[in-house]
């Protein structure tokens, strides 16, 4: 569903810079359609000086819509944004729930699953609360019943009829303006569609696209996509965009790198798509936001597009 939306006269953000990526839509507000994702911060837990400074220069790039989660870090990417960002800047903070911080853990993203519907709650006040914030502009509820990733057991296994139940009342309460939802299937994301989505954030990319259909109908329903894993992950079976001969070949036409090709080619696919590449390096940052000015000719669309998907060594994996 390729889209070959124009990138003139980009609006820009509120500090006034060229919004990254071009404008797209999200809670009602025009955004930059590259974002950024606030999971890799914690890499920086020992030099929260540098942590602040990437998101302000976040800021100055056009960025002006990032990802987190309370358990990134056990809090420390939401106290980062809440110390680095400004009212004036006009971002809008996105977080995620159904998970927890898990310190026993000694991986490097320890988190246990924290699905059912106090759980659910408790994560939206722990946000709130190292957020700085009364409410929270859009939380996506992060579900847990396929891979990759953990997968619910016991009594994390709840109906997704029940979390939904619990994020409306919560955004009947204006603890968070606006609901999104995660690692989902169509059958879920037809169900949740009465709630009033927002957002749906699944993995995909150039190639992991099994959820061709899942796009379309956001795309229709002013849904915007966030895709996780835009280029691929280290997950077991998952395969790379950045190994990919067309993409290889197309980023030495271009004179880009293989990475950036790969977000660009997702910001020309379709118009909701929205990208939160996340980083802790300021190169990596400007590299992310760099492709949000790429051009790729019909030609190389094509040849992009012929790429096979792959996605279903995801679920094997």
């Amino acid at each position: 569903m390729t889209s070959h939306a124009s990138s003139s006269d980009v609006p820009v953000t509120a500090t006034g810079a060229p919004r990254a990526g071009g404008a797209g839509r999200l809670v009602g507000r025009t955004v930059s359609r590259v974002g950024f994702g606030a999971m890799q911060l914690p890499r920086l837990s020992e030099d929260r000086g540098a942590a602040v400074a990437i998101l302000r220069r976040a800021v100055e790039l056009g960025i002006d819509h990032i990802d987190t989660a309370y358990f990134y870090g056990n809090g420390f990417s939401n106290d980062v944004i809440r110390e680095a960002l400004r009212p004036e800047d006009g971002v809008v903070v996105v977080s995620k729930v159904g998970a927890t911080p898990d310190t026993s853990s000694g991986s490097a993203h320890p988190l246990r699953l924290a699905q059912r519907p106090e759980e659910l709650r408790t994560a939206v006040e722990d946000n709130l609360k190292s957020l700085g914030v009364e409410q929270i502009q859009l939380v996506n509820l992060r579900r847990a019943a396929r891979a990759p990733g953990l997968i619910a057991e016991g009594d994390q296994v709840v109906d997704l009829d029940d979390q939904l139940a619990v994020m409306t009342a919560l955004r009947d309460e204006g603890k968070i303006g606006e609901i999104g939802i995660s690692h989902v299937g169509m059958d879920e994301l037809r169900r949740a569609l009465p709630v009033g989505l927002a957002c749906v954030q699944n993995a995909y990319s150039l190639v992991a696209r099994d959820d061709e259909e899942m796009l379309g109908l956001c795309a229709a329903e002013g849904i915007a996509w966030v895709p996780y894993f835009p280029l691929g992950s280290a997950f077991p079976g998952m395969p790379k965009v950045t190994d990919e001969p067309a993409v290889r070949a197309a980023a030495e036409a271009v004179g880009v790198t293989p990475a950036q090709v790969g977000l660009a080619w997702l910001l020309h696919h379709a118009p909701n798509v929205l990208l939160i590449p996340g980083t802790a390096d300021p190169g990596h940052l400007a590299a992310n936001v760099a492709a949000g000015s790429v051009a790729l000719d019909e030609e190389t669309l094509a040849a992009l597009d012929a790429v096979p998907t792959r996605a279903g060594e995801i679920l094997a994996g």
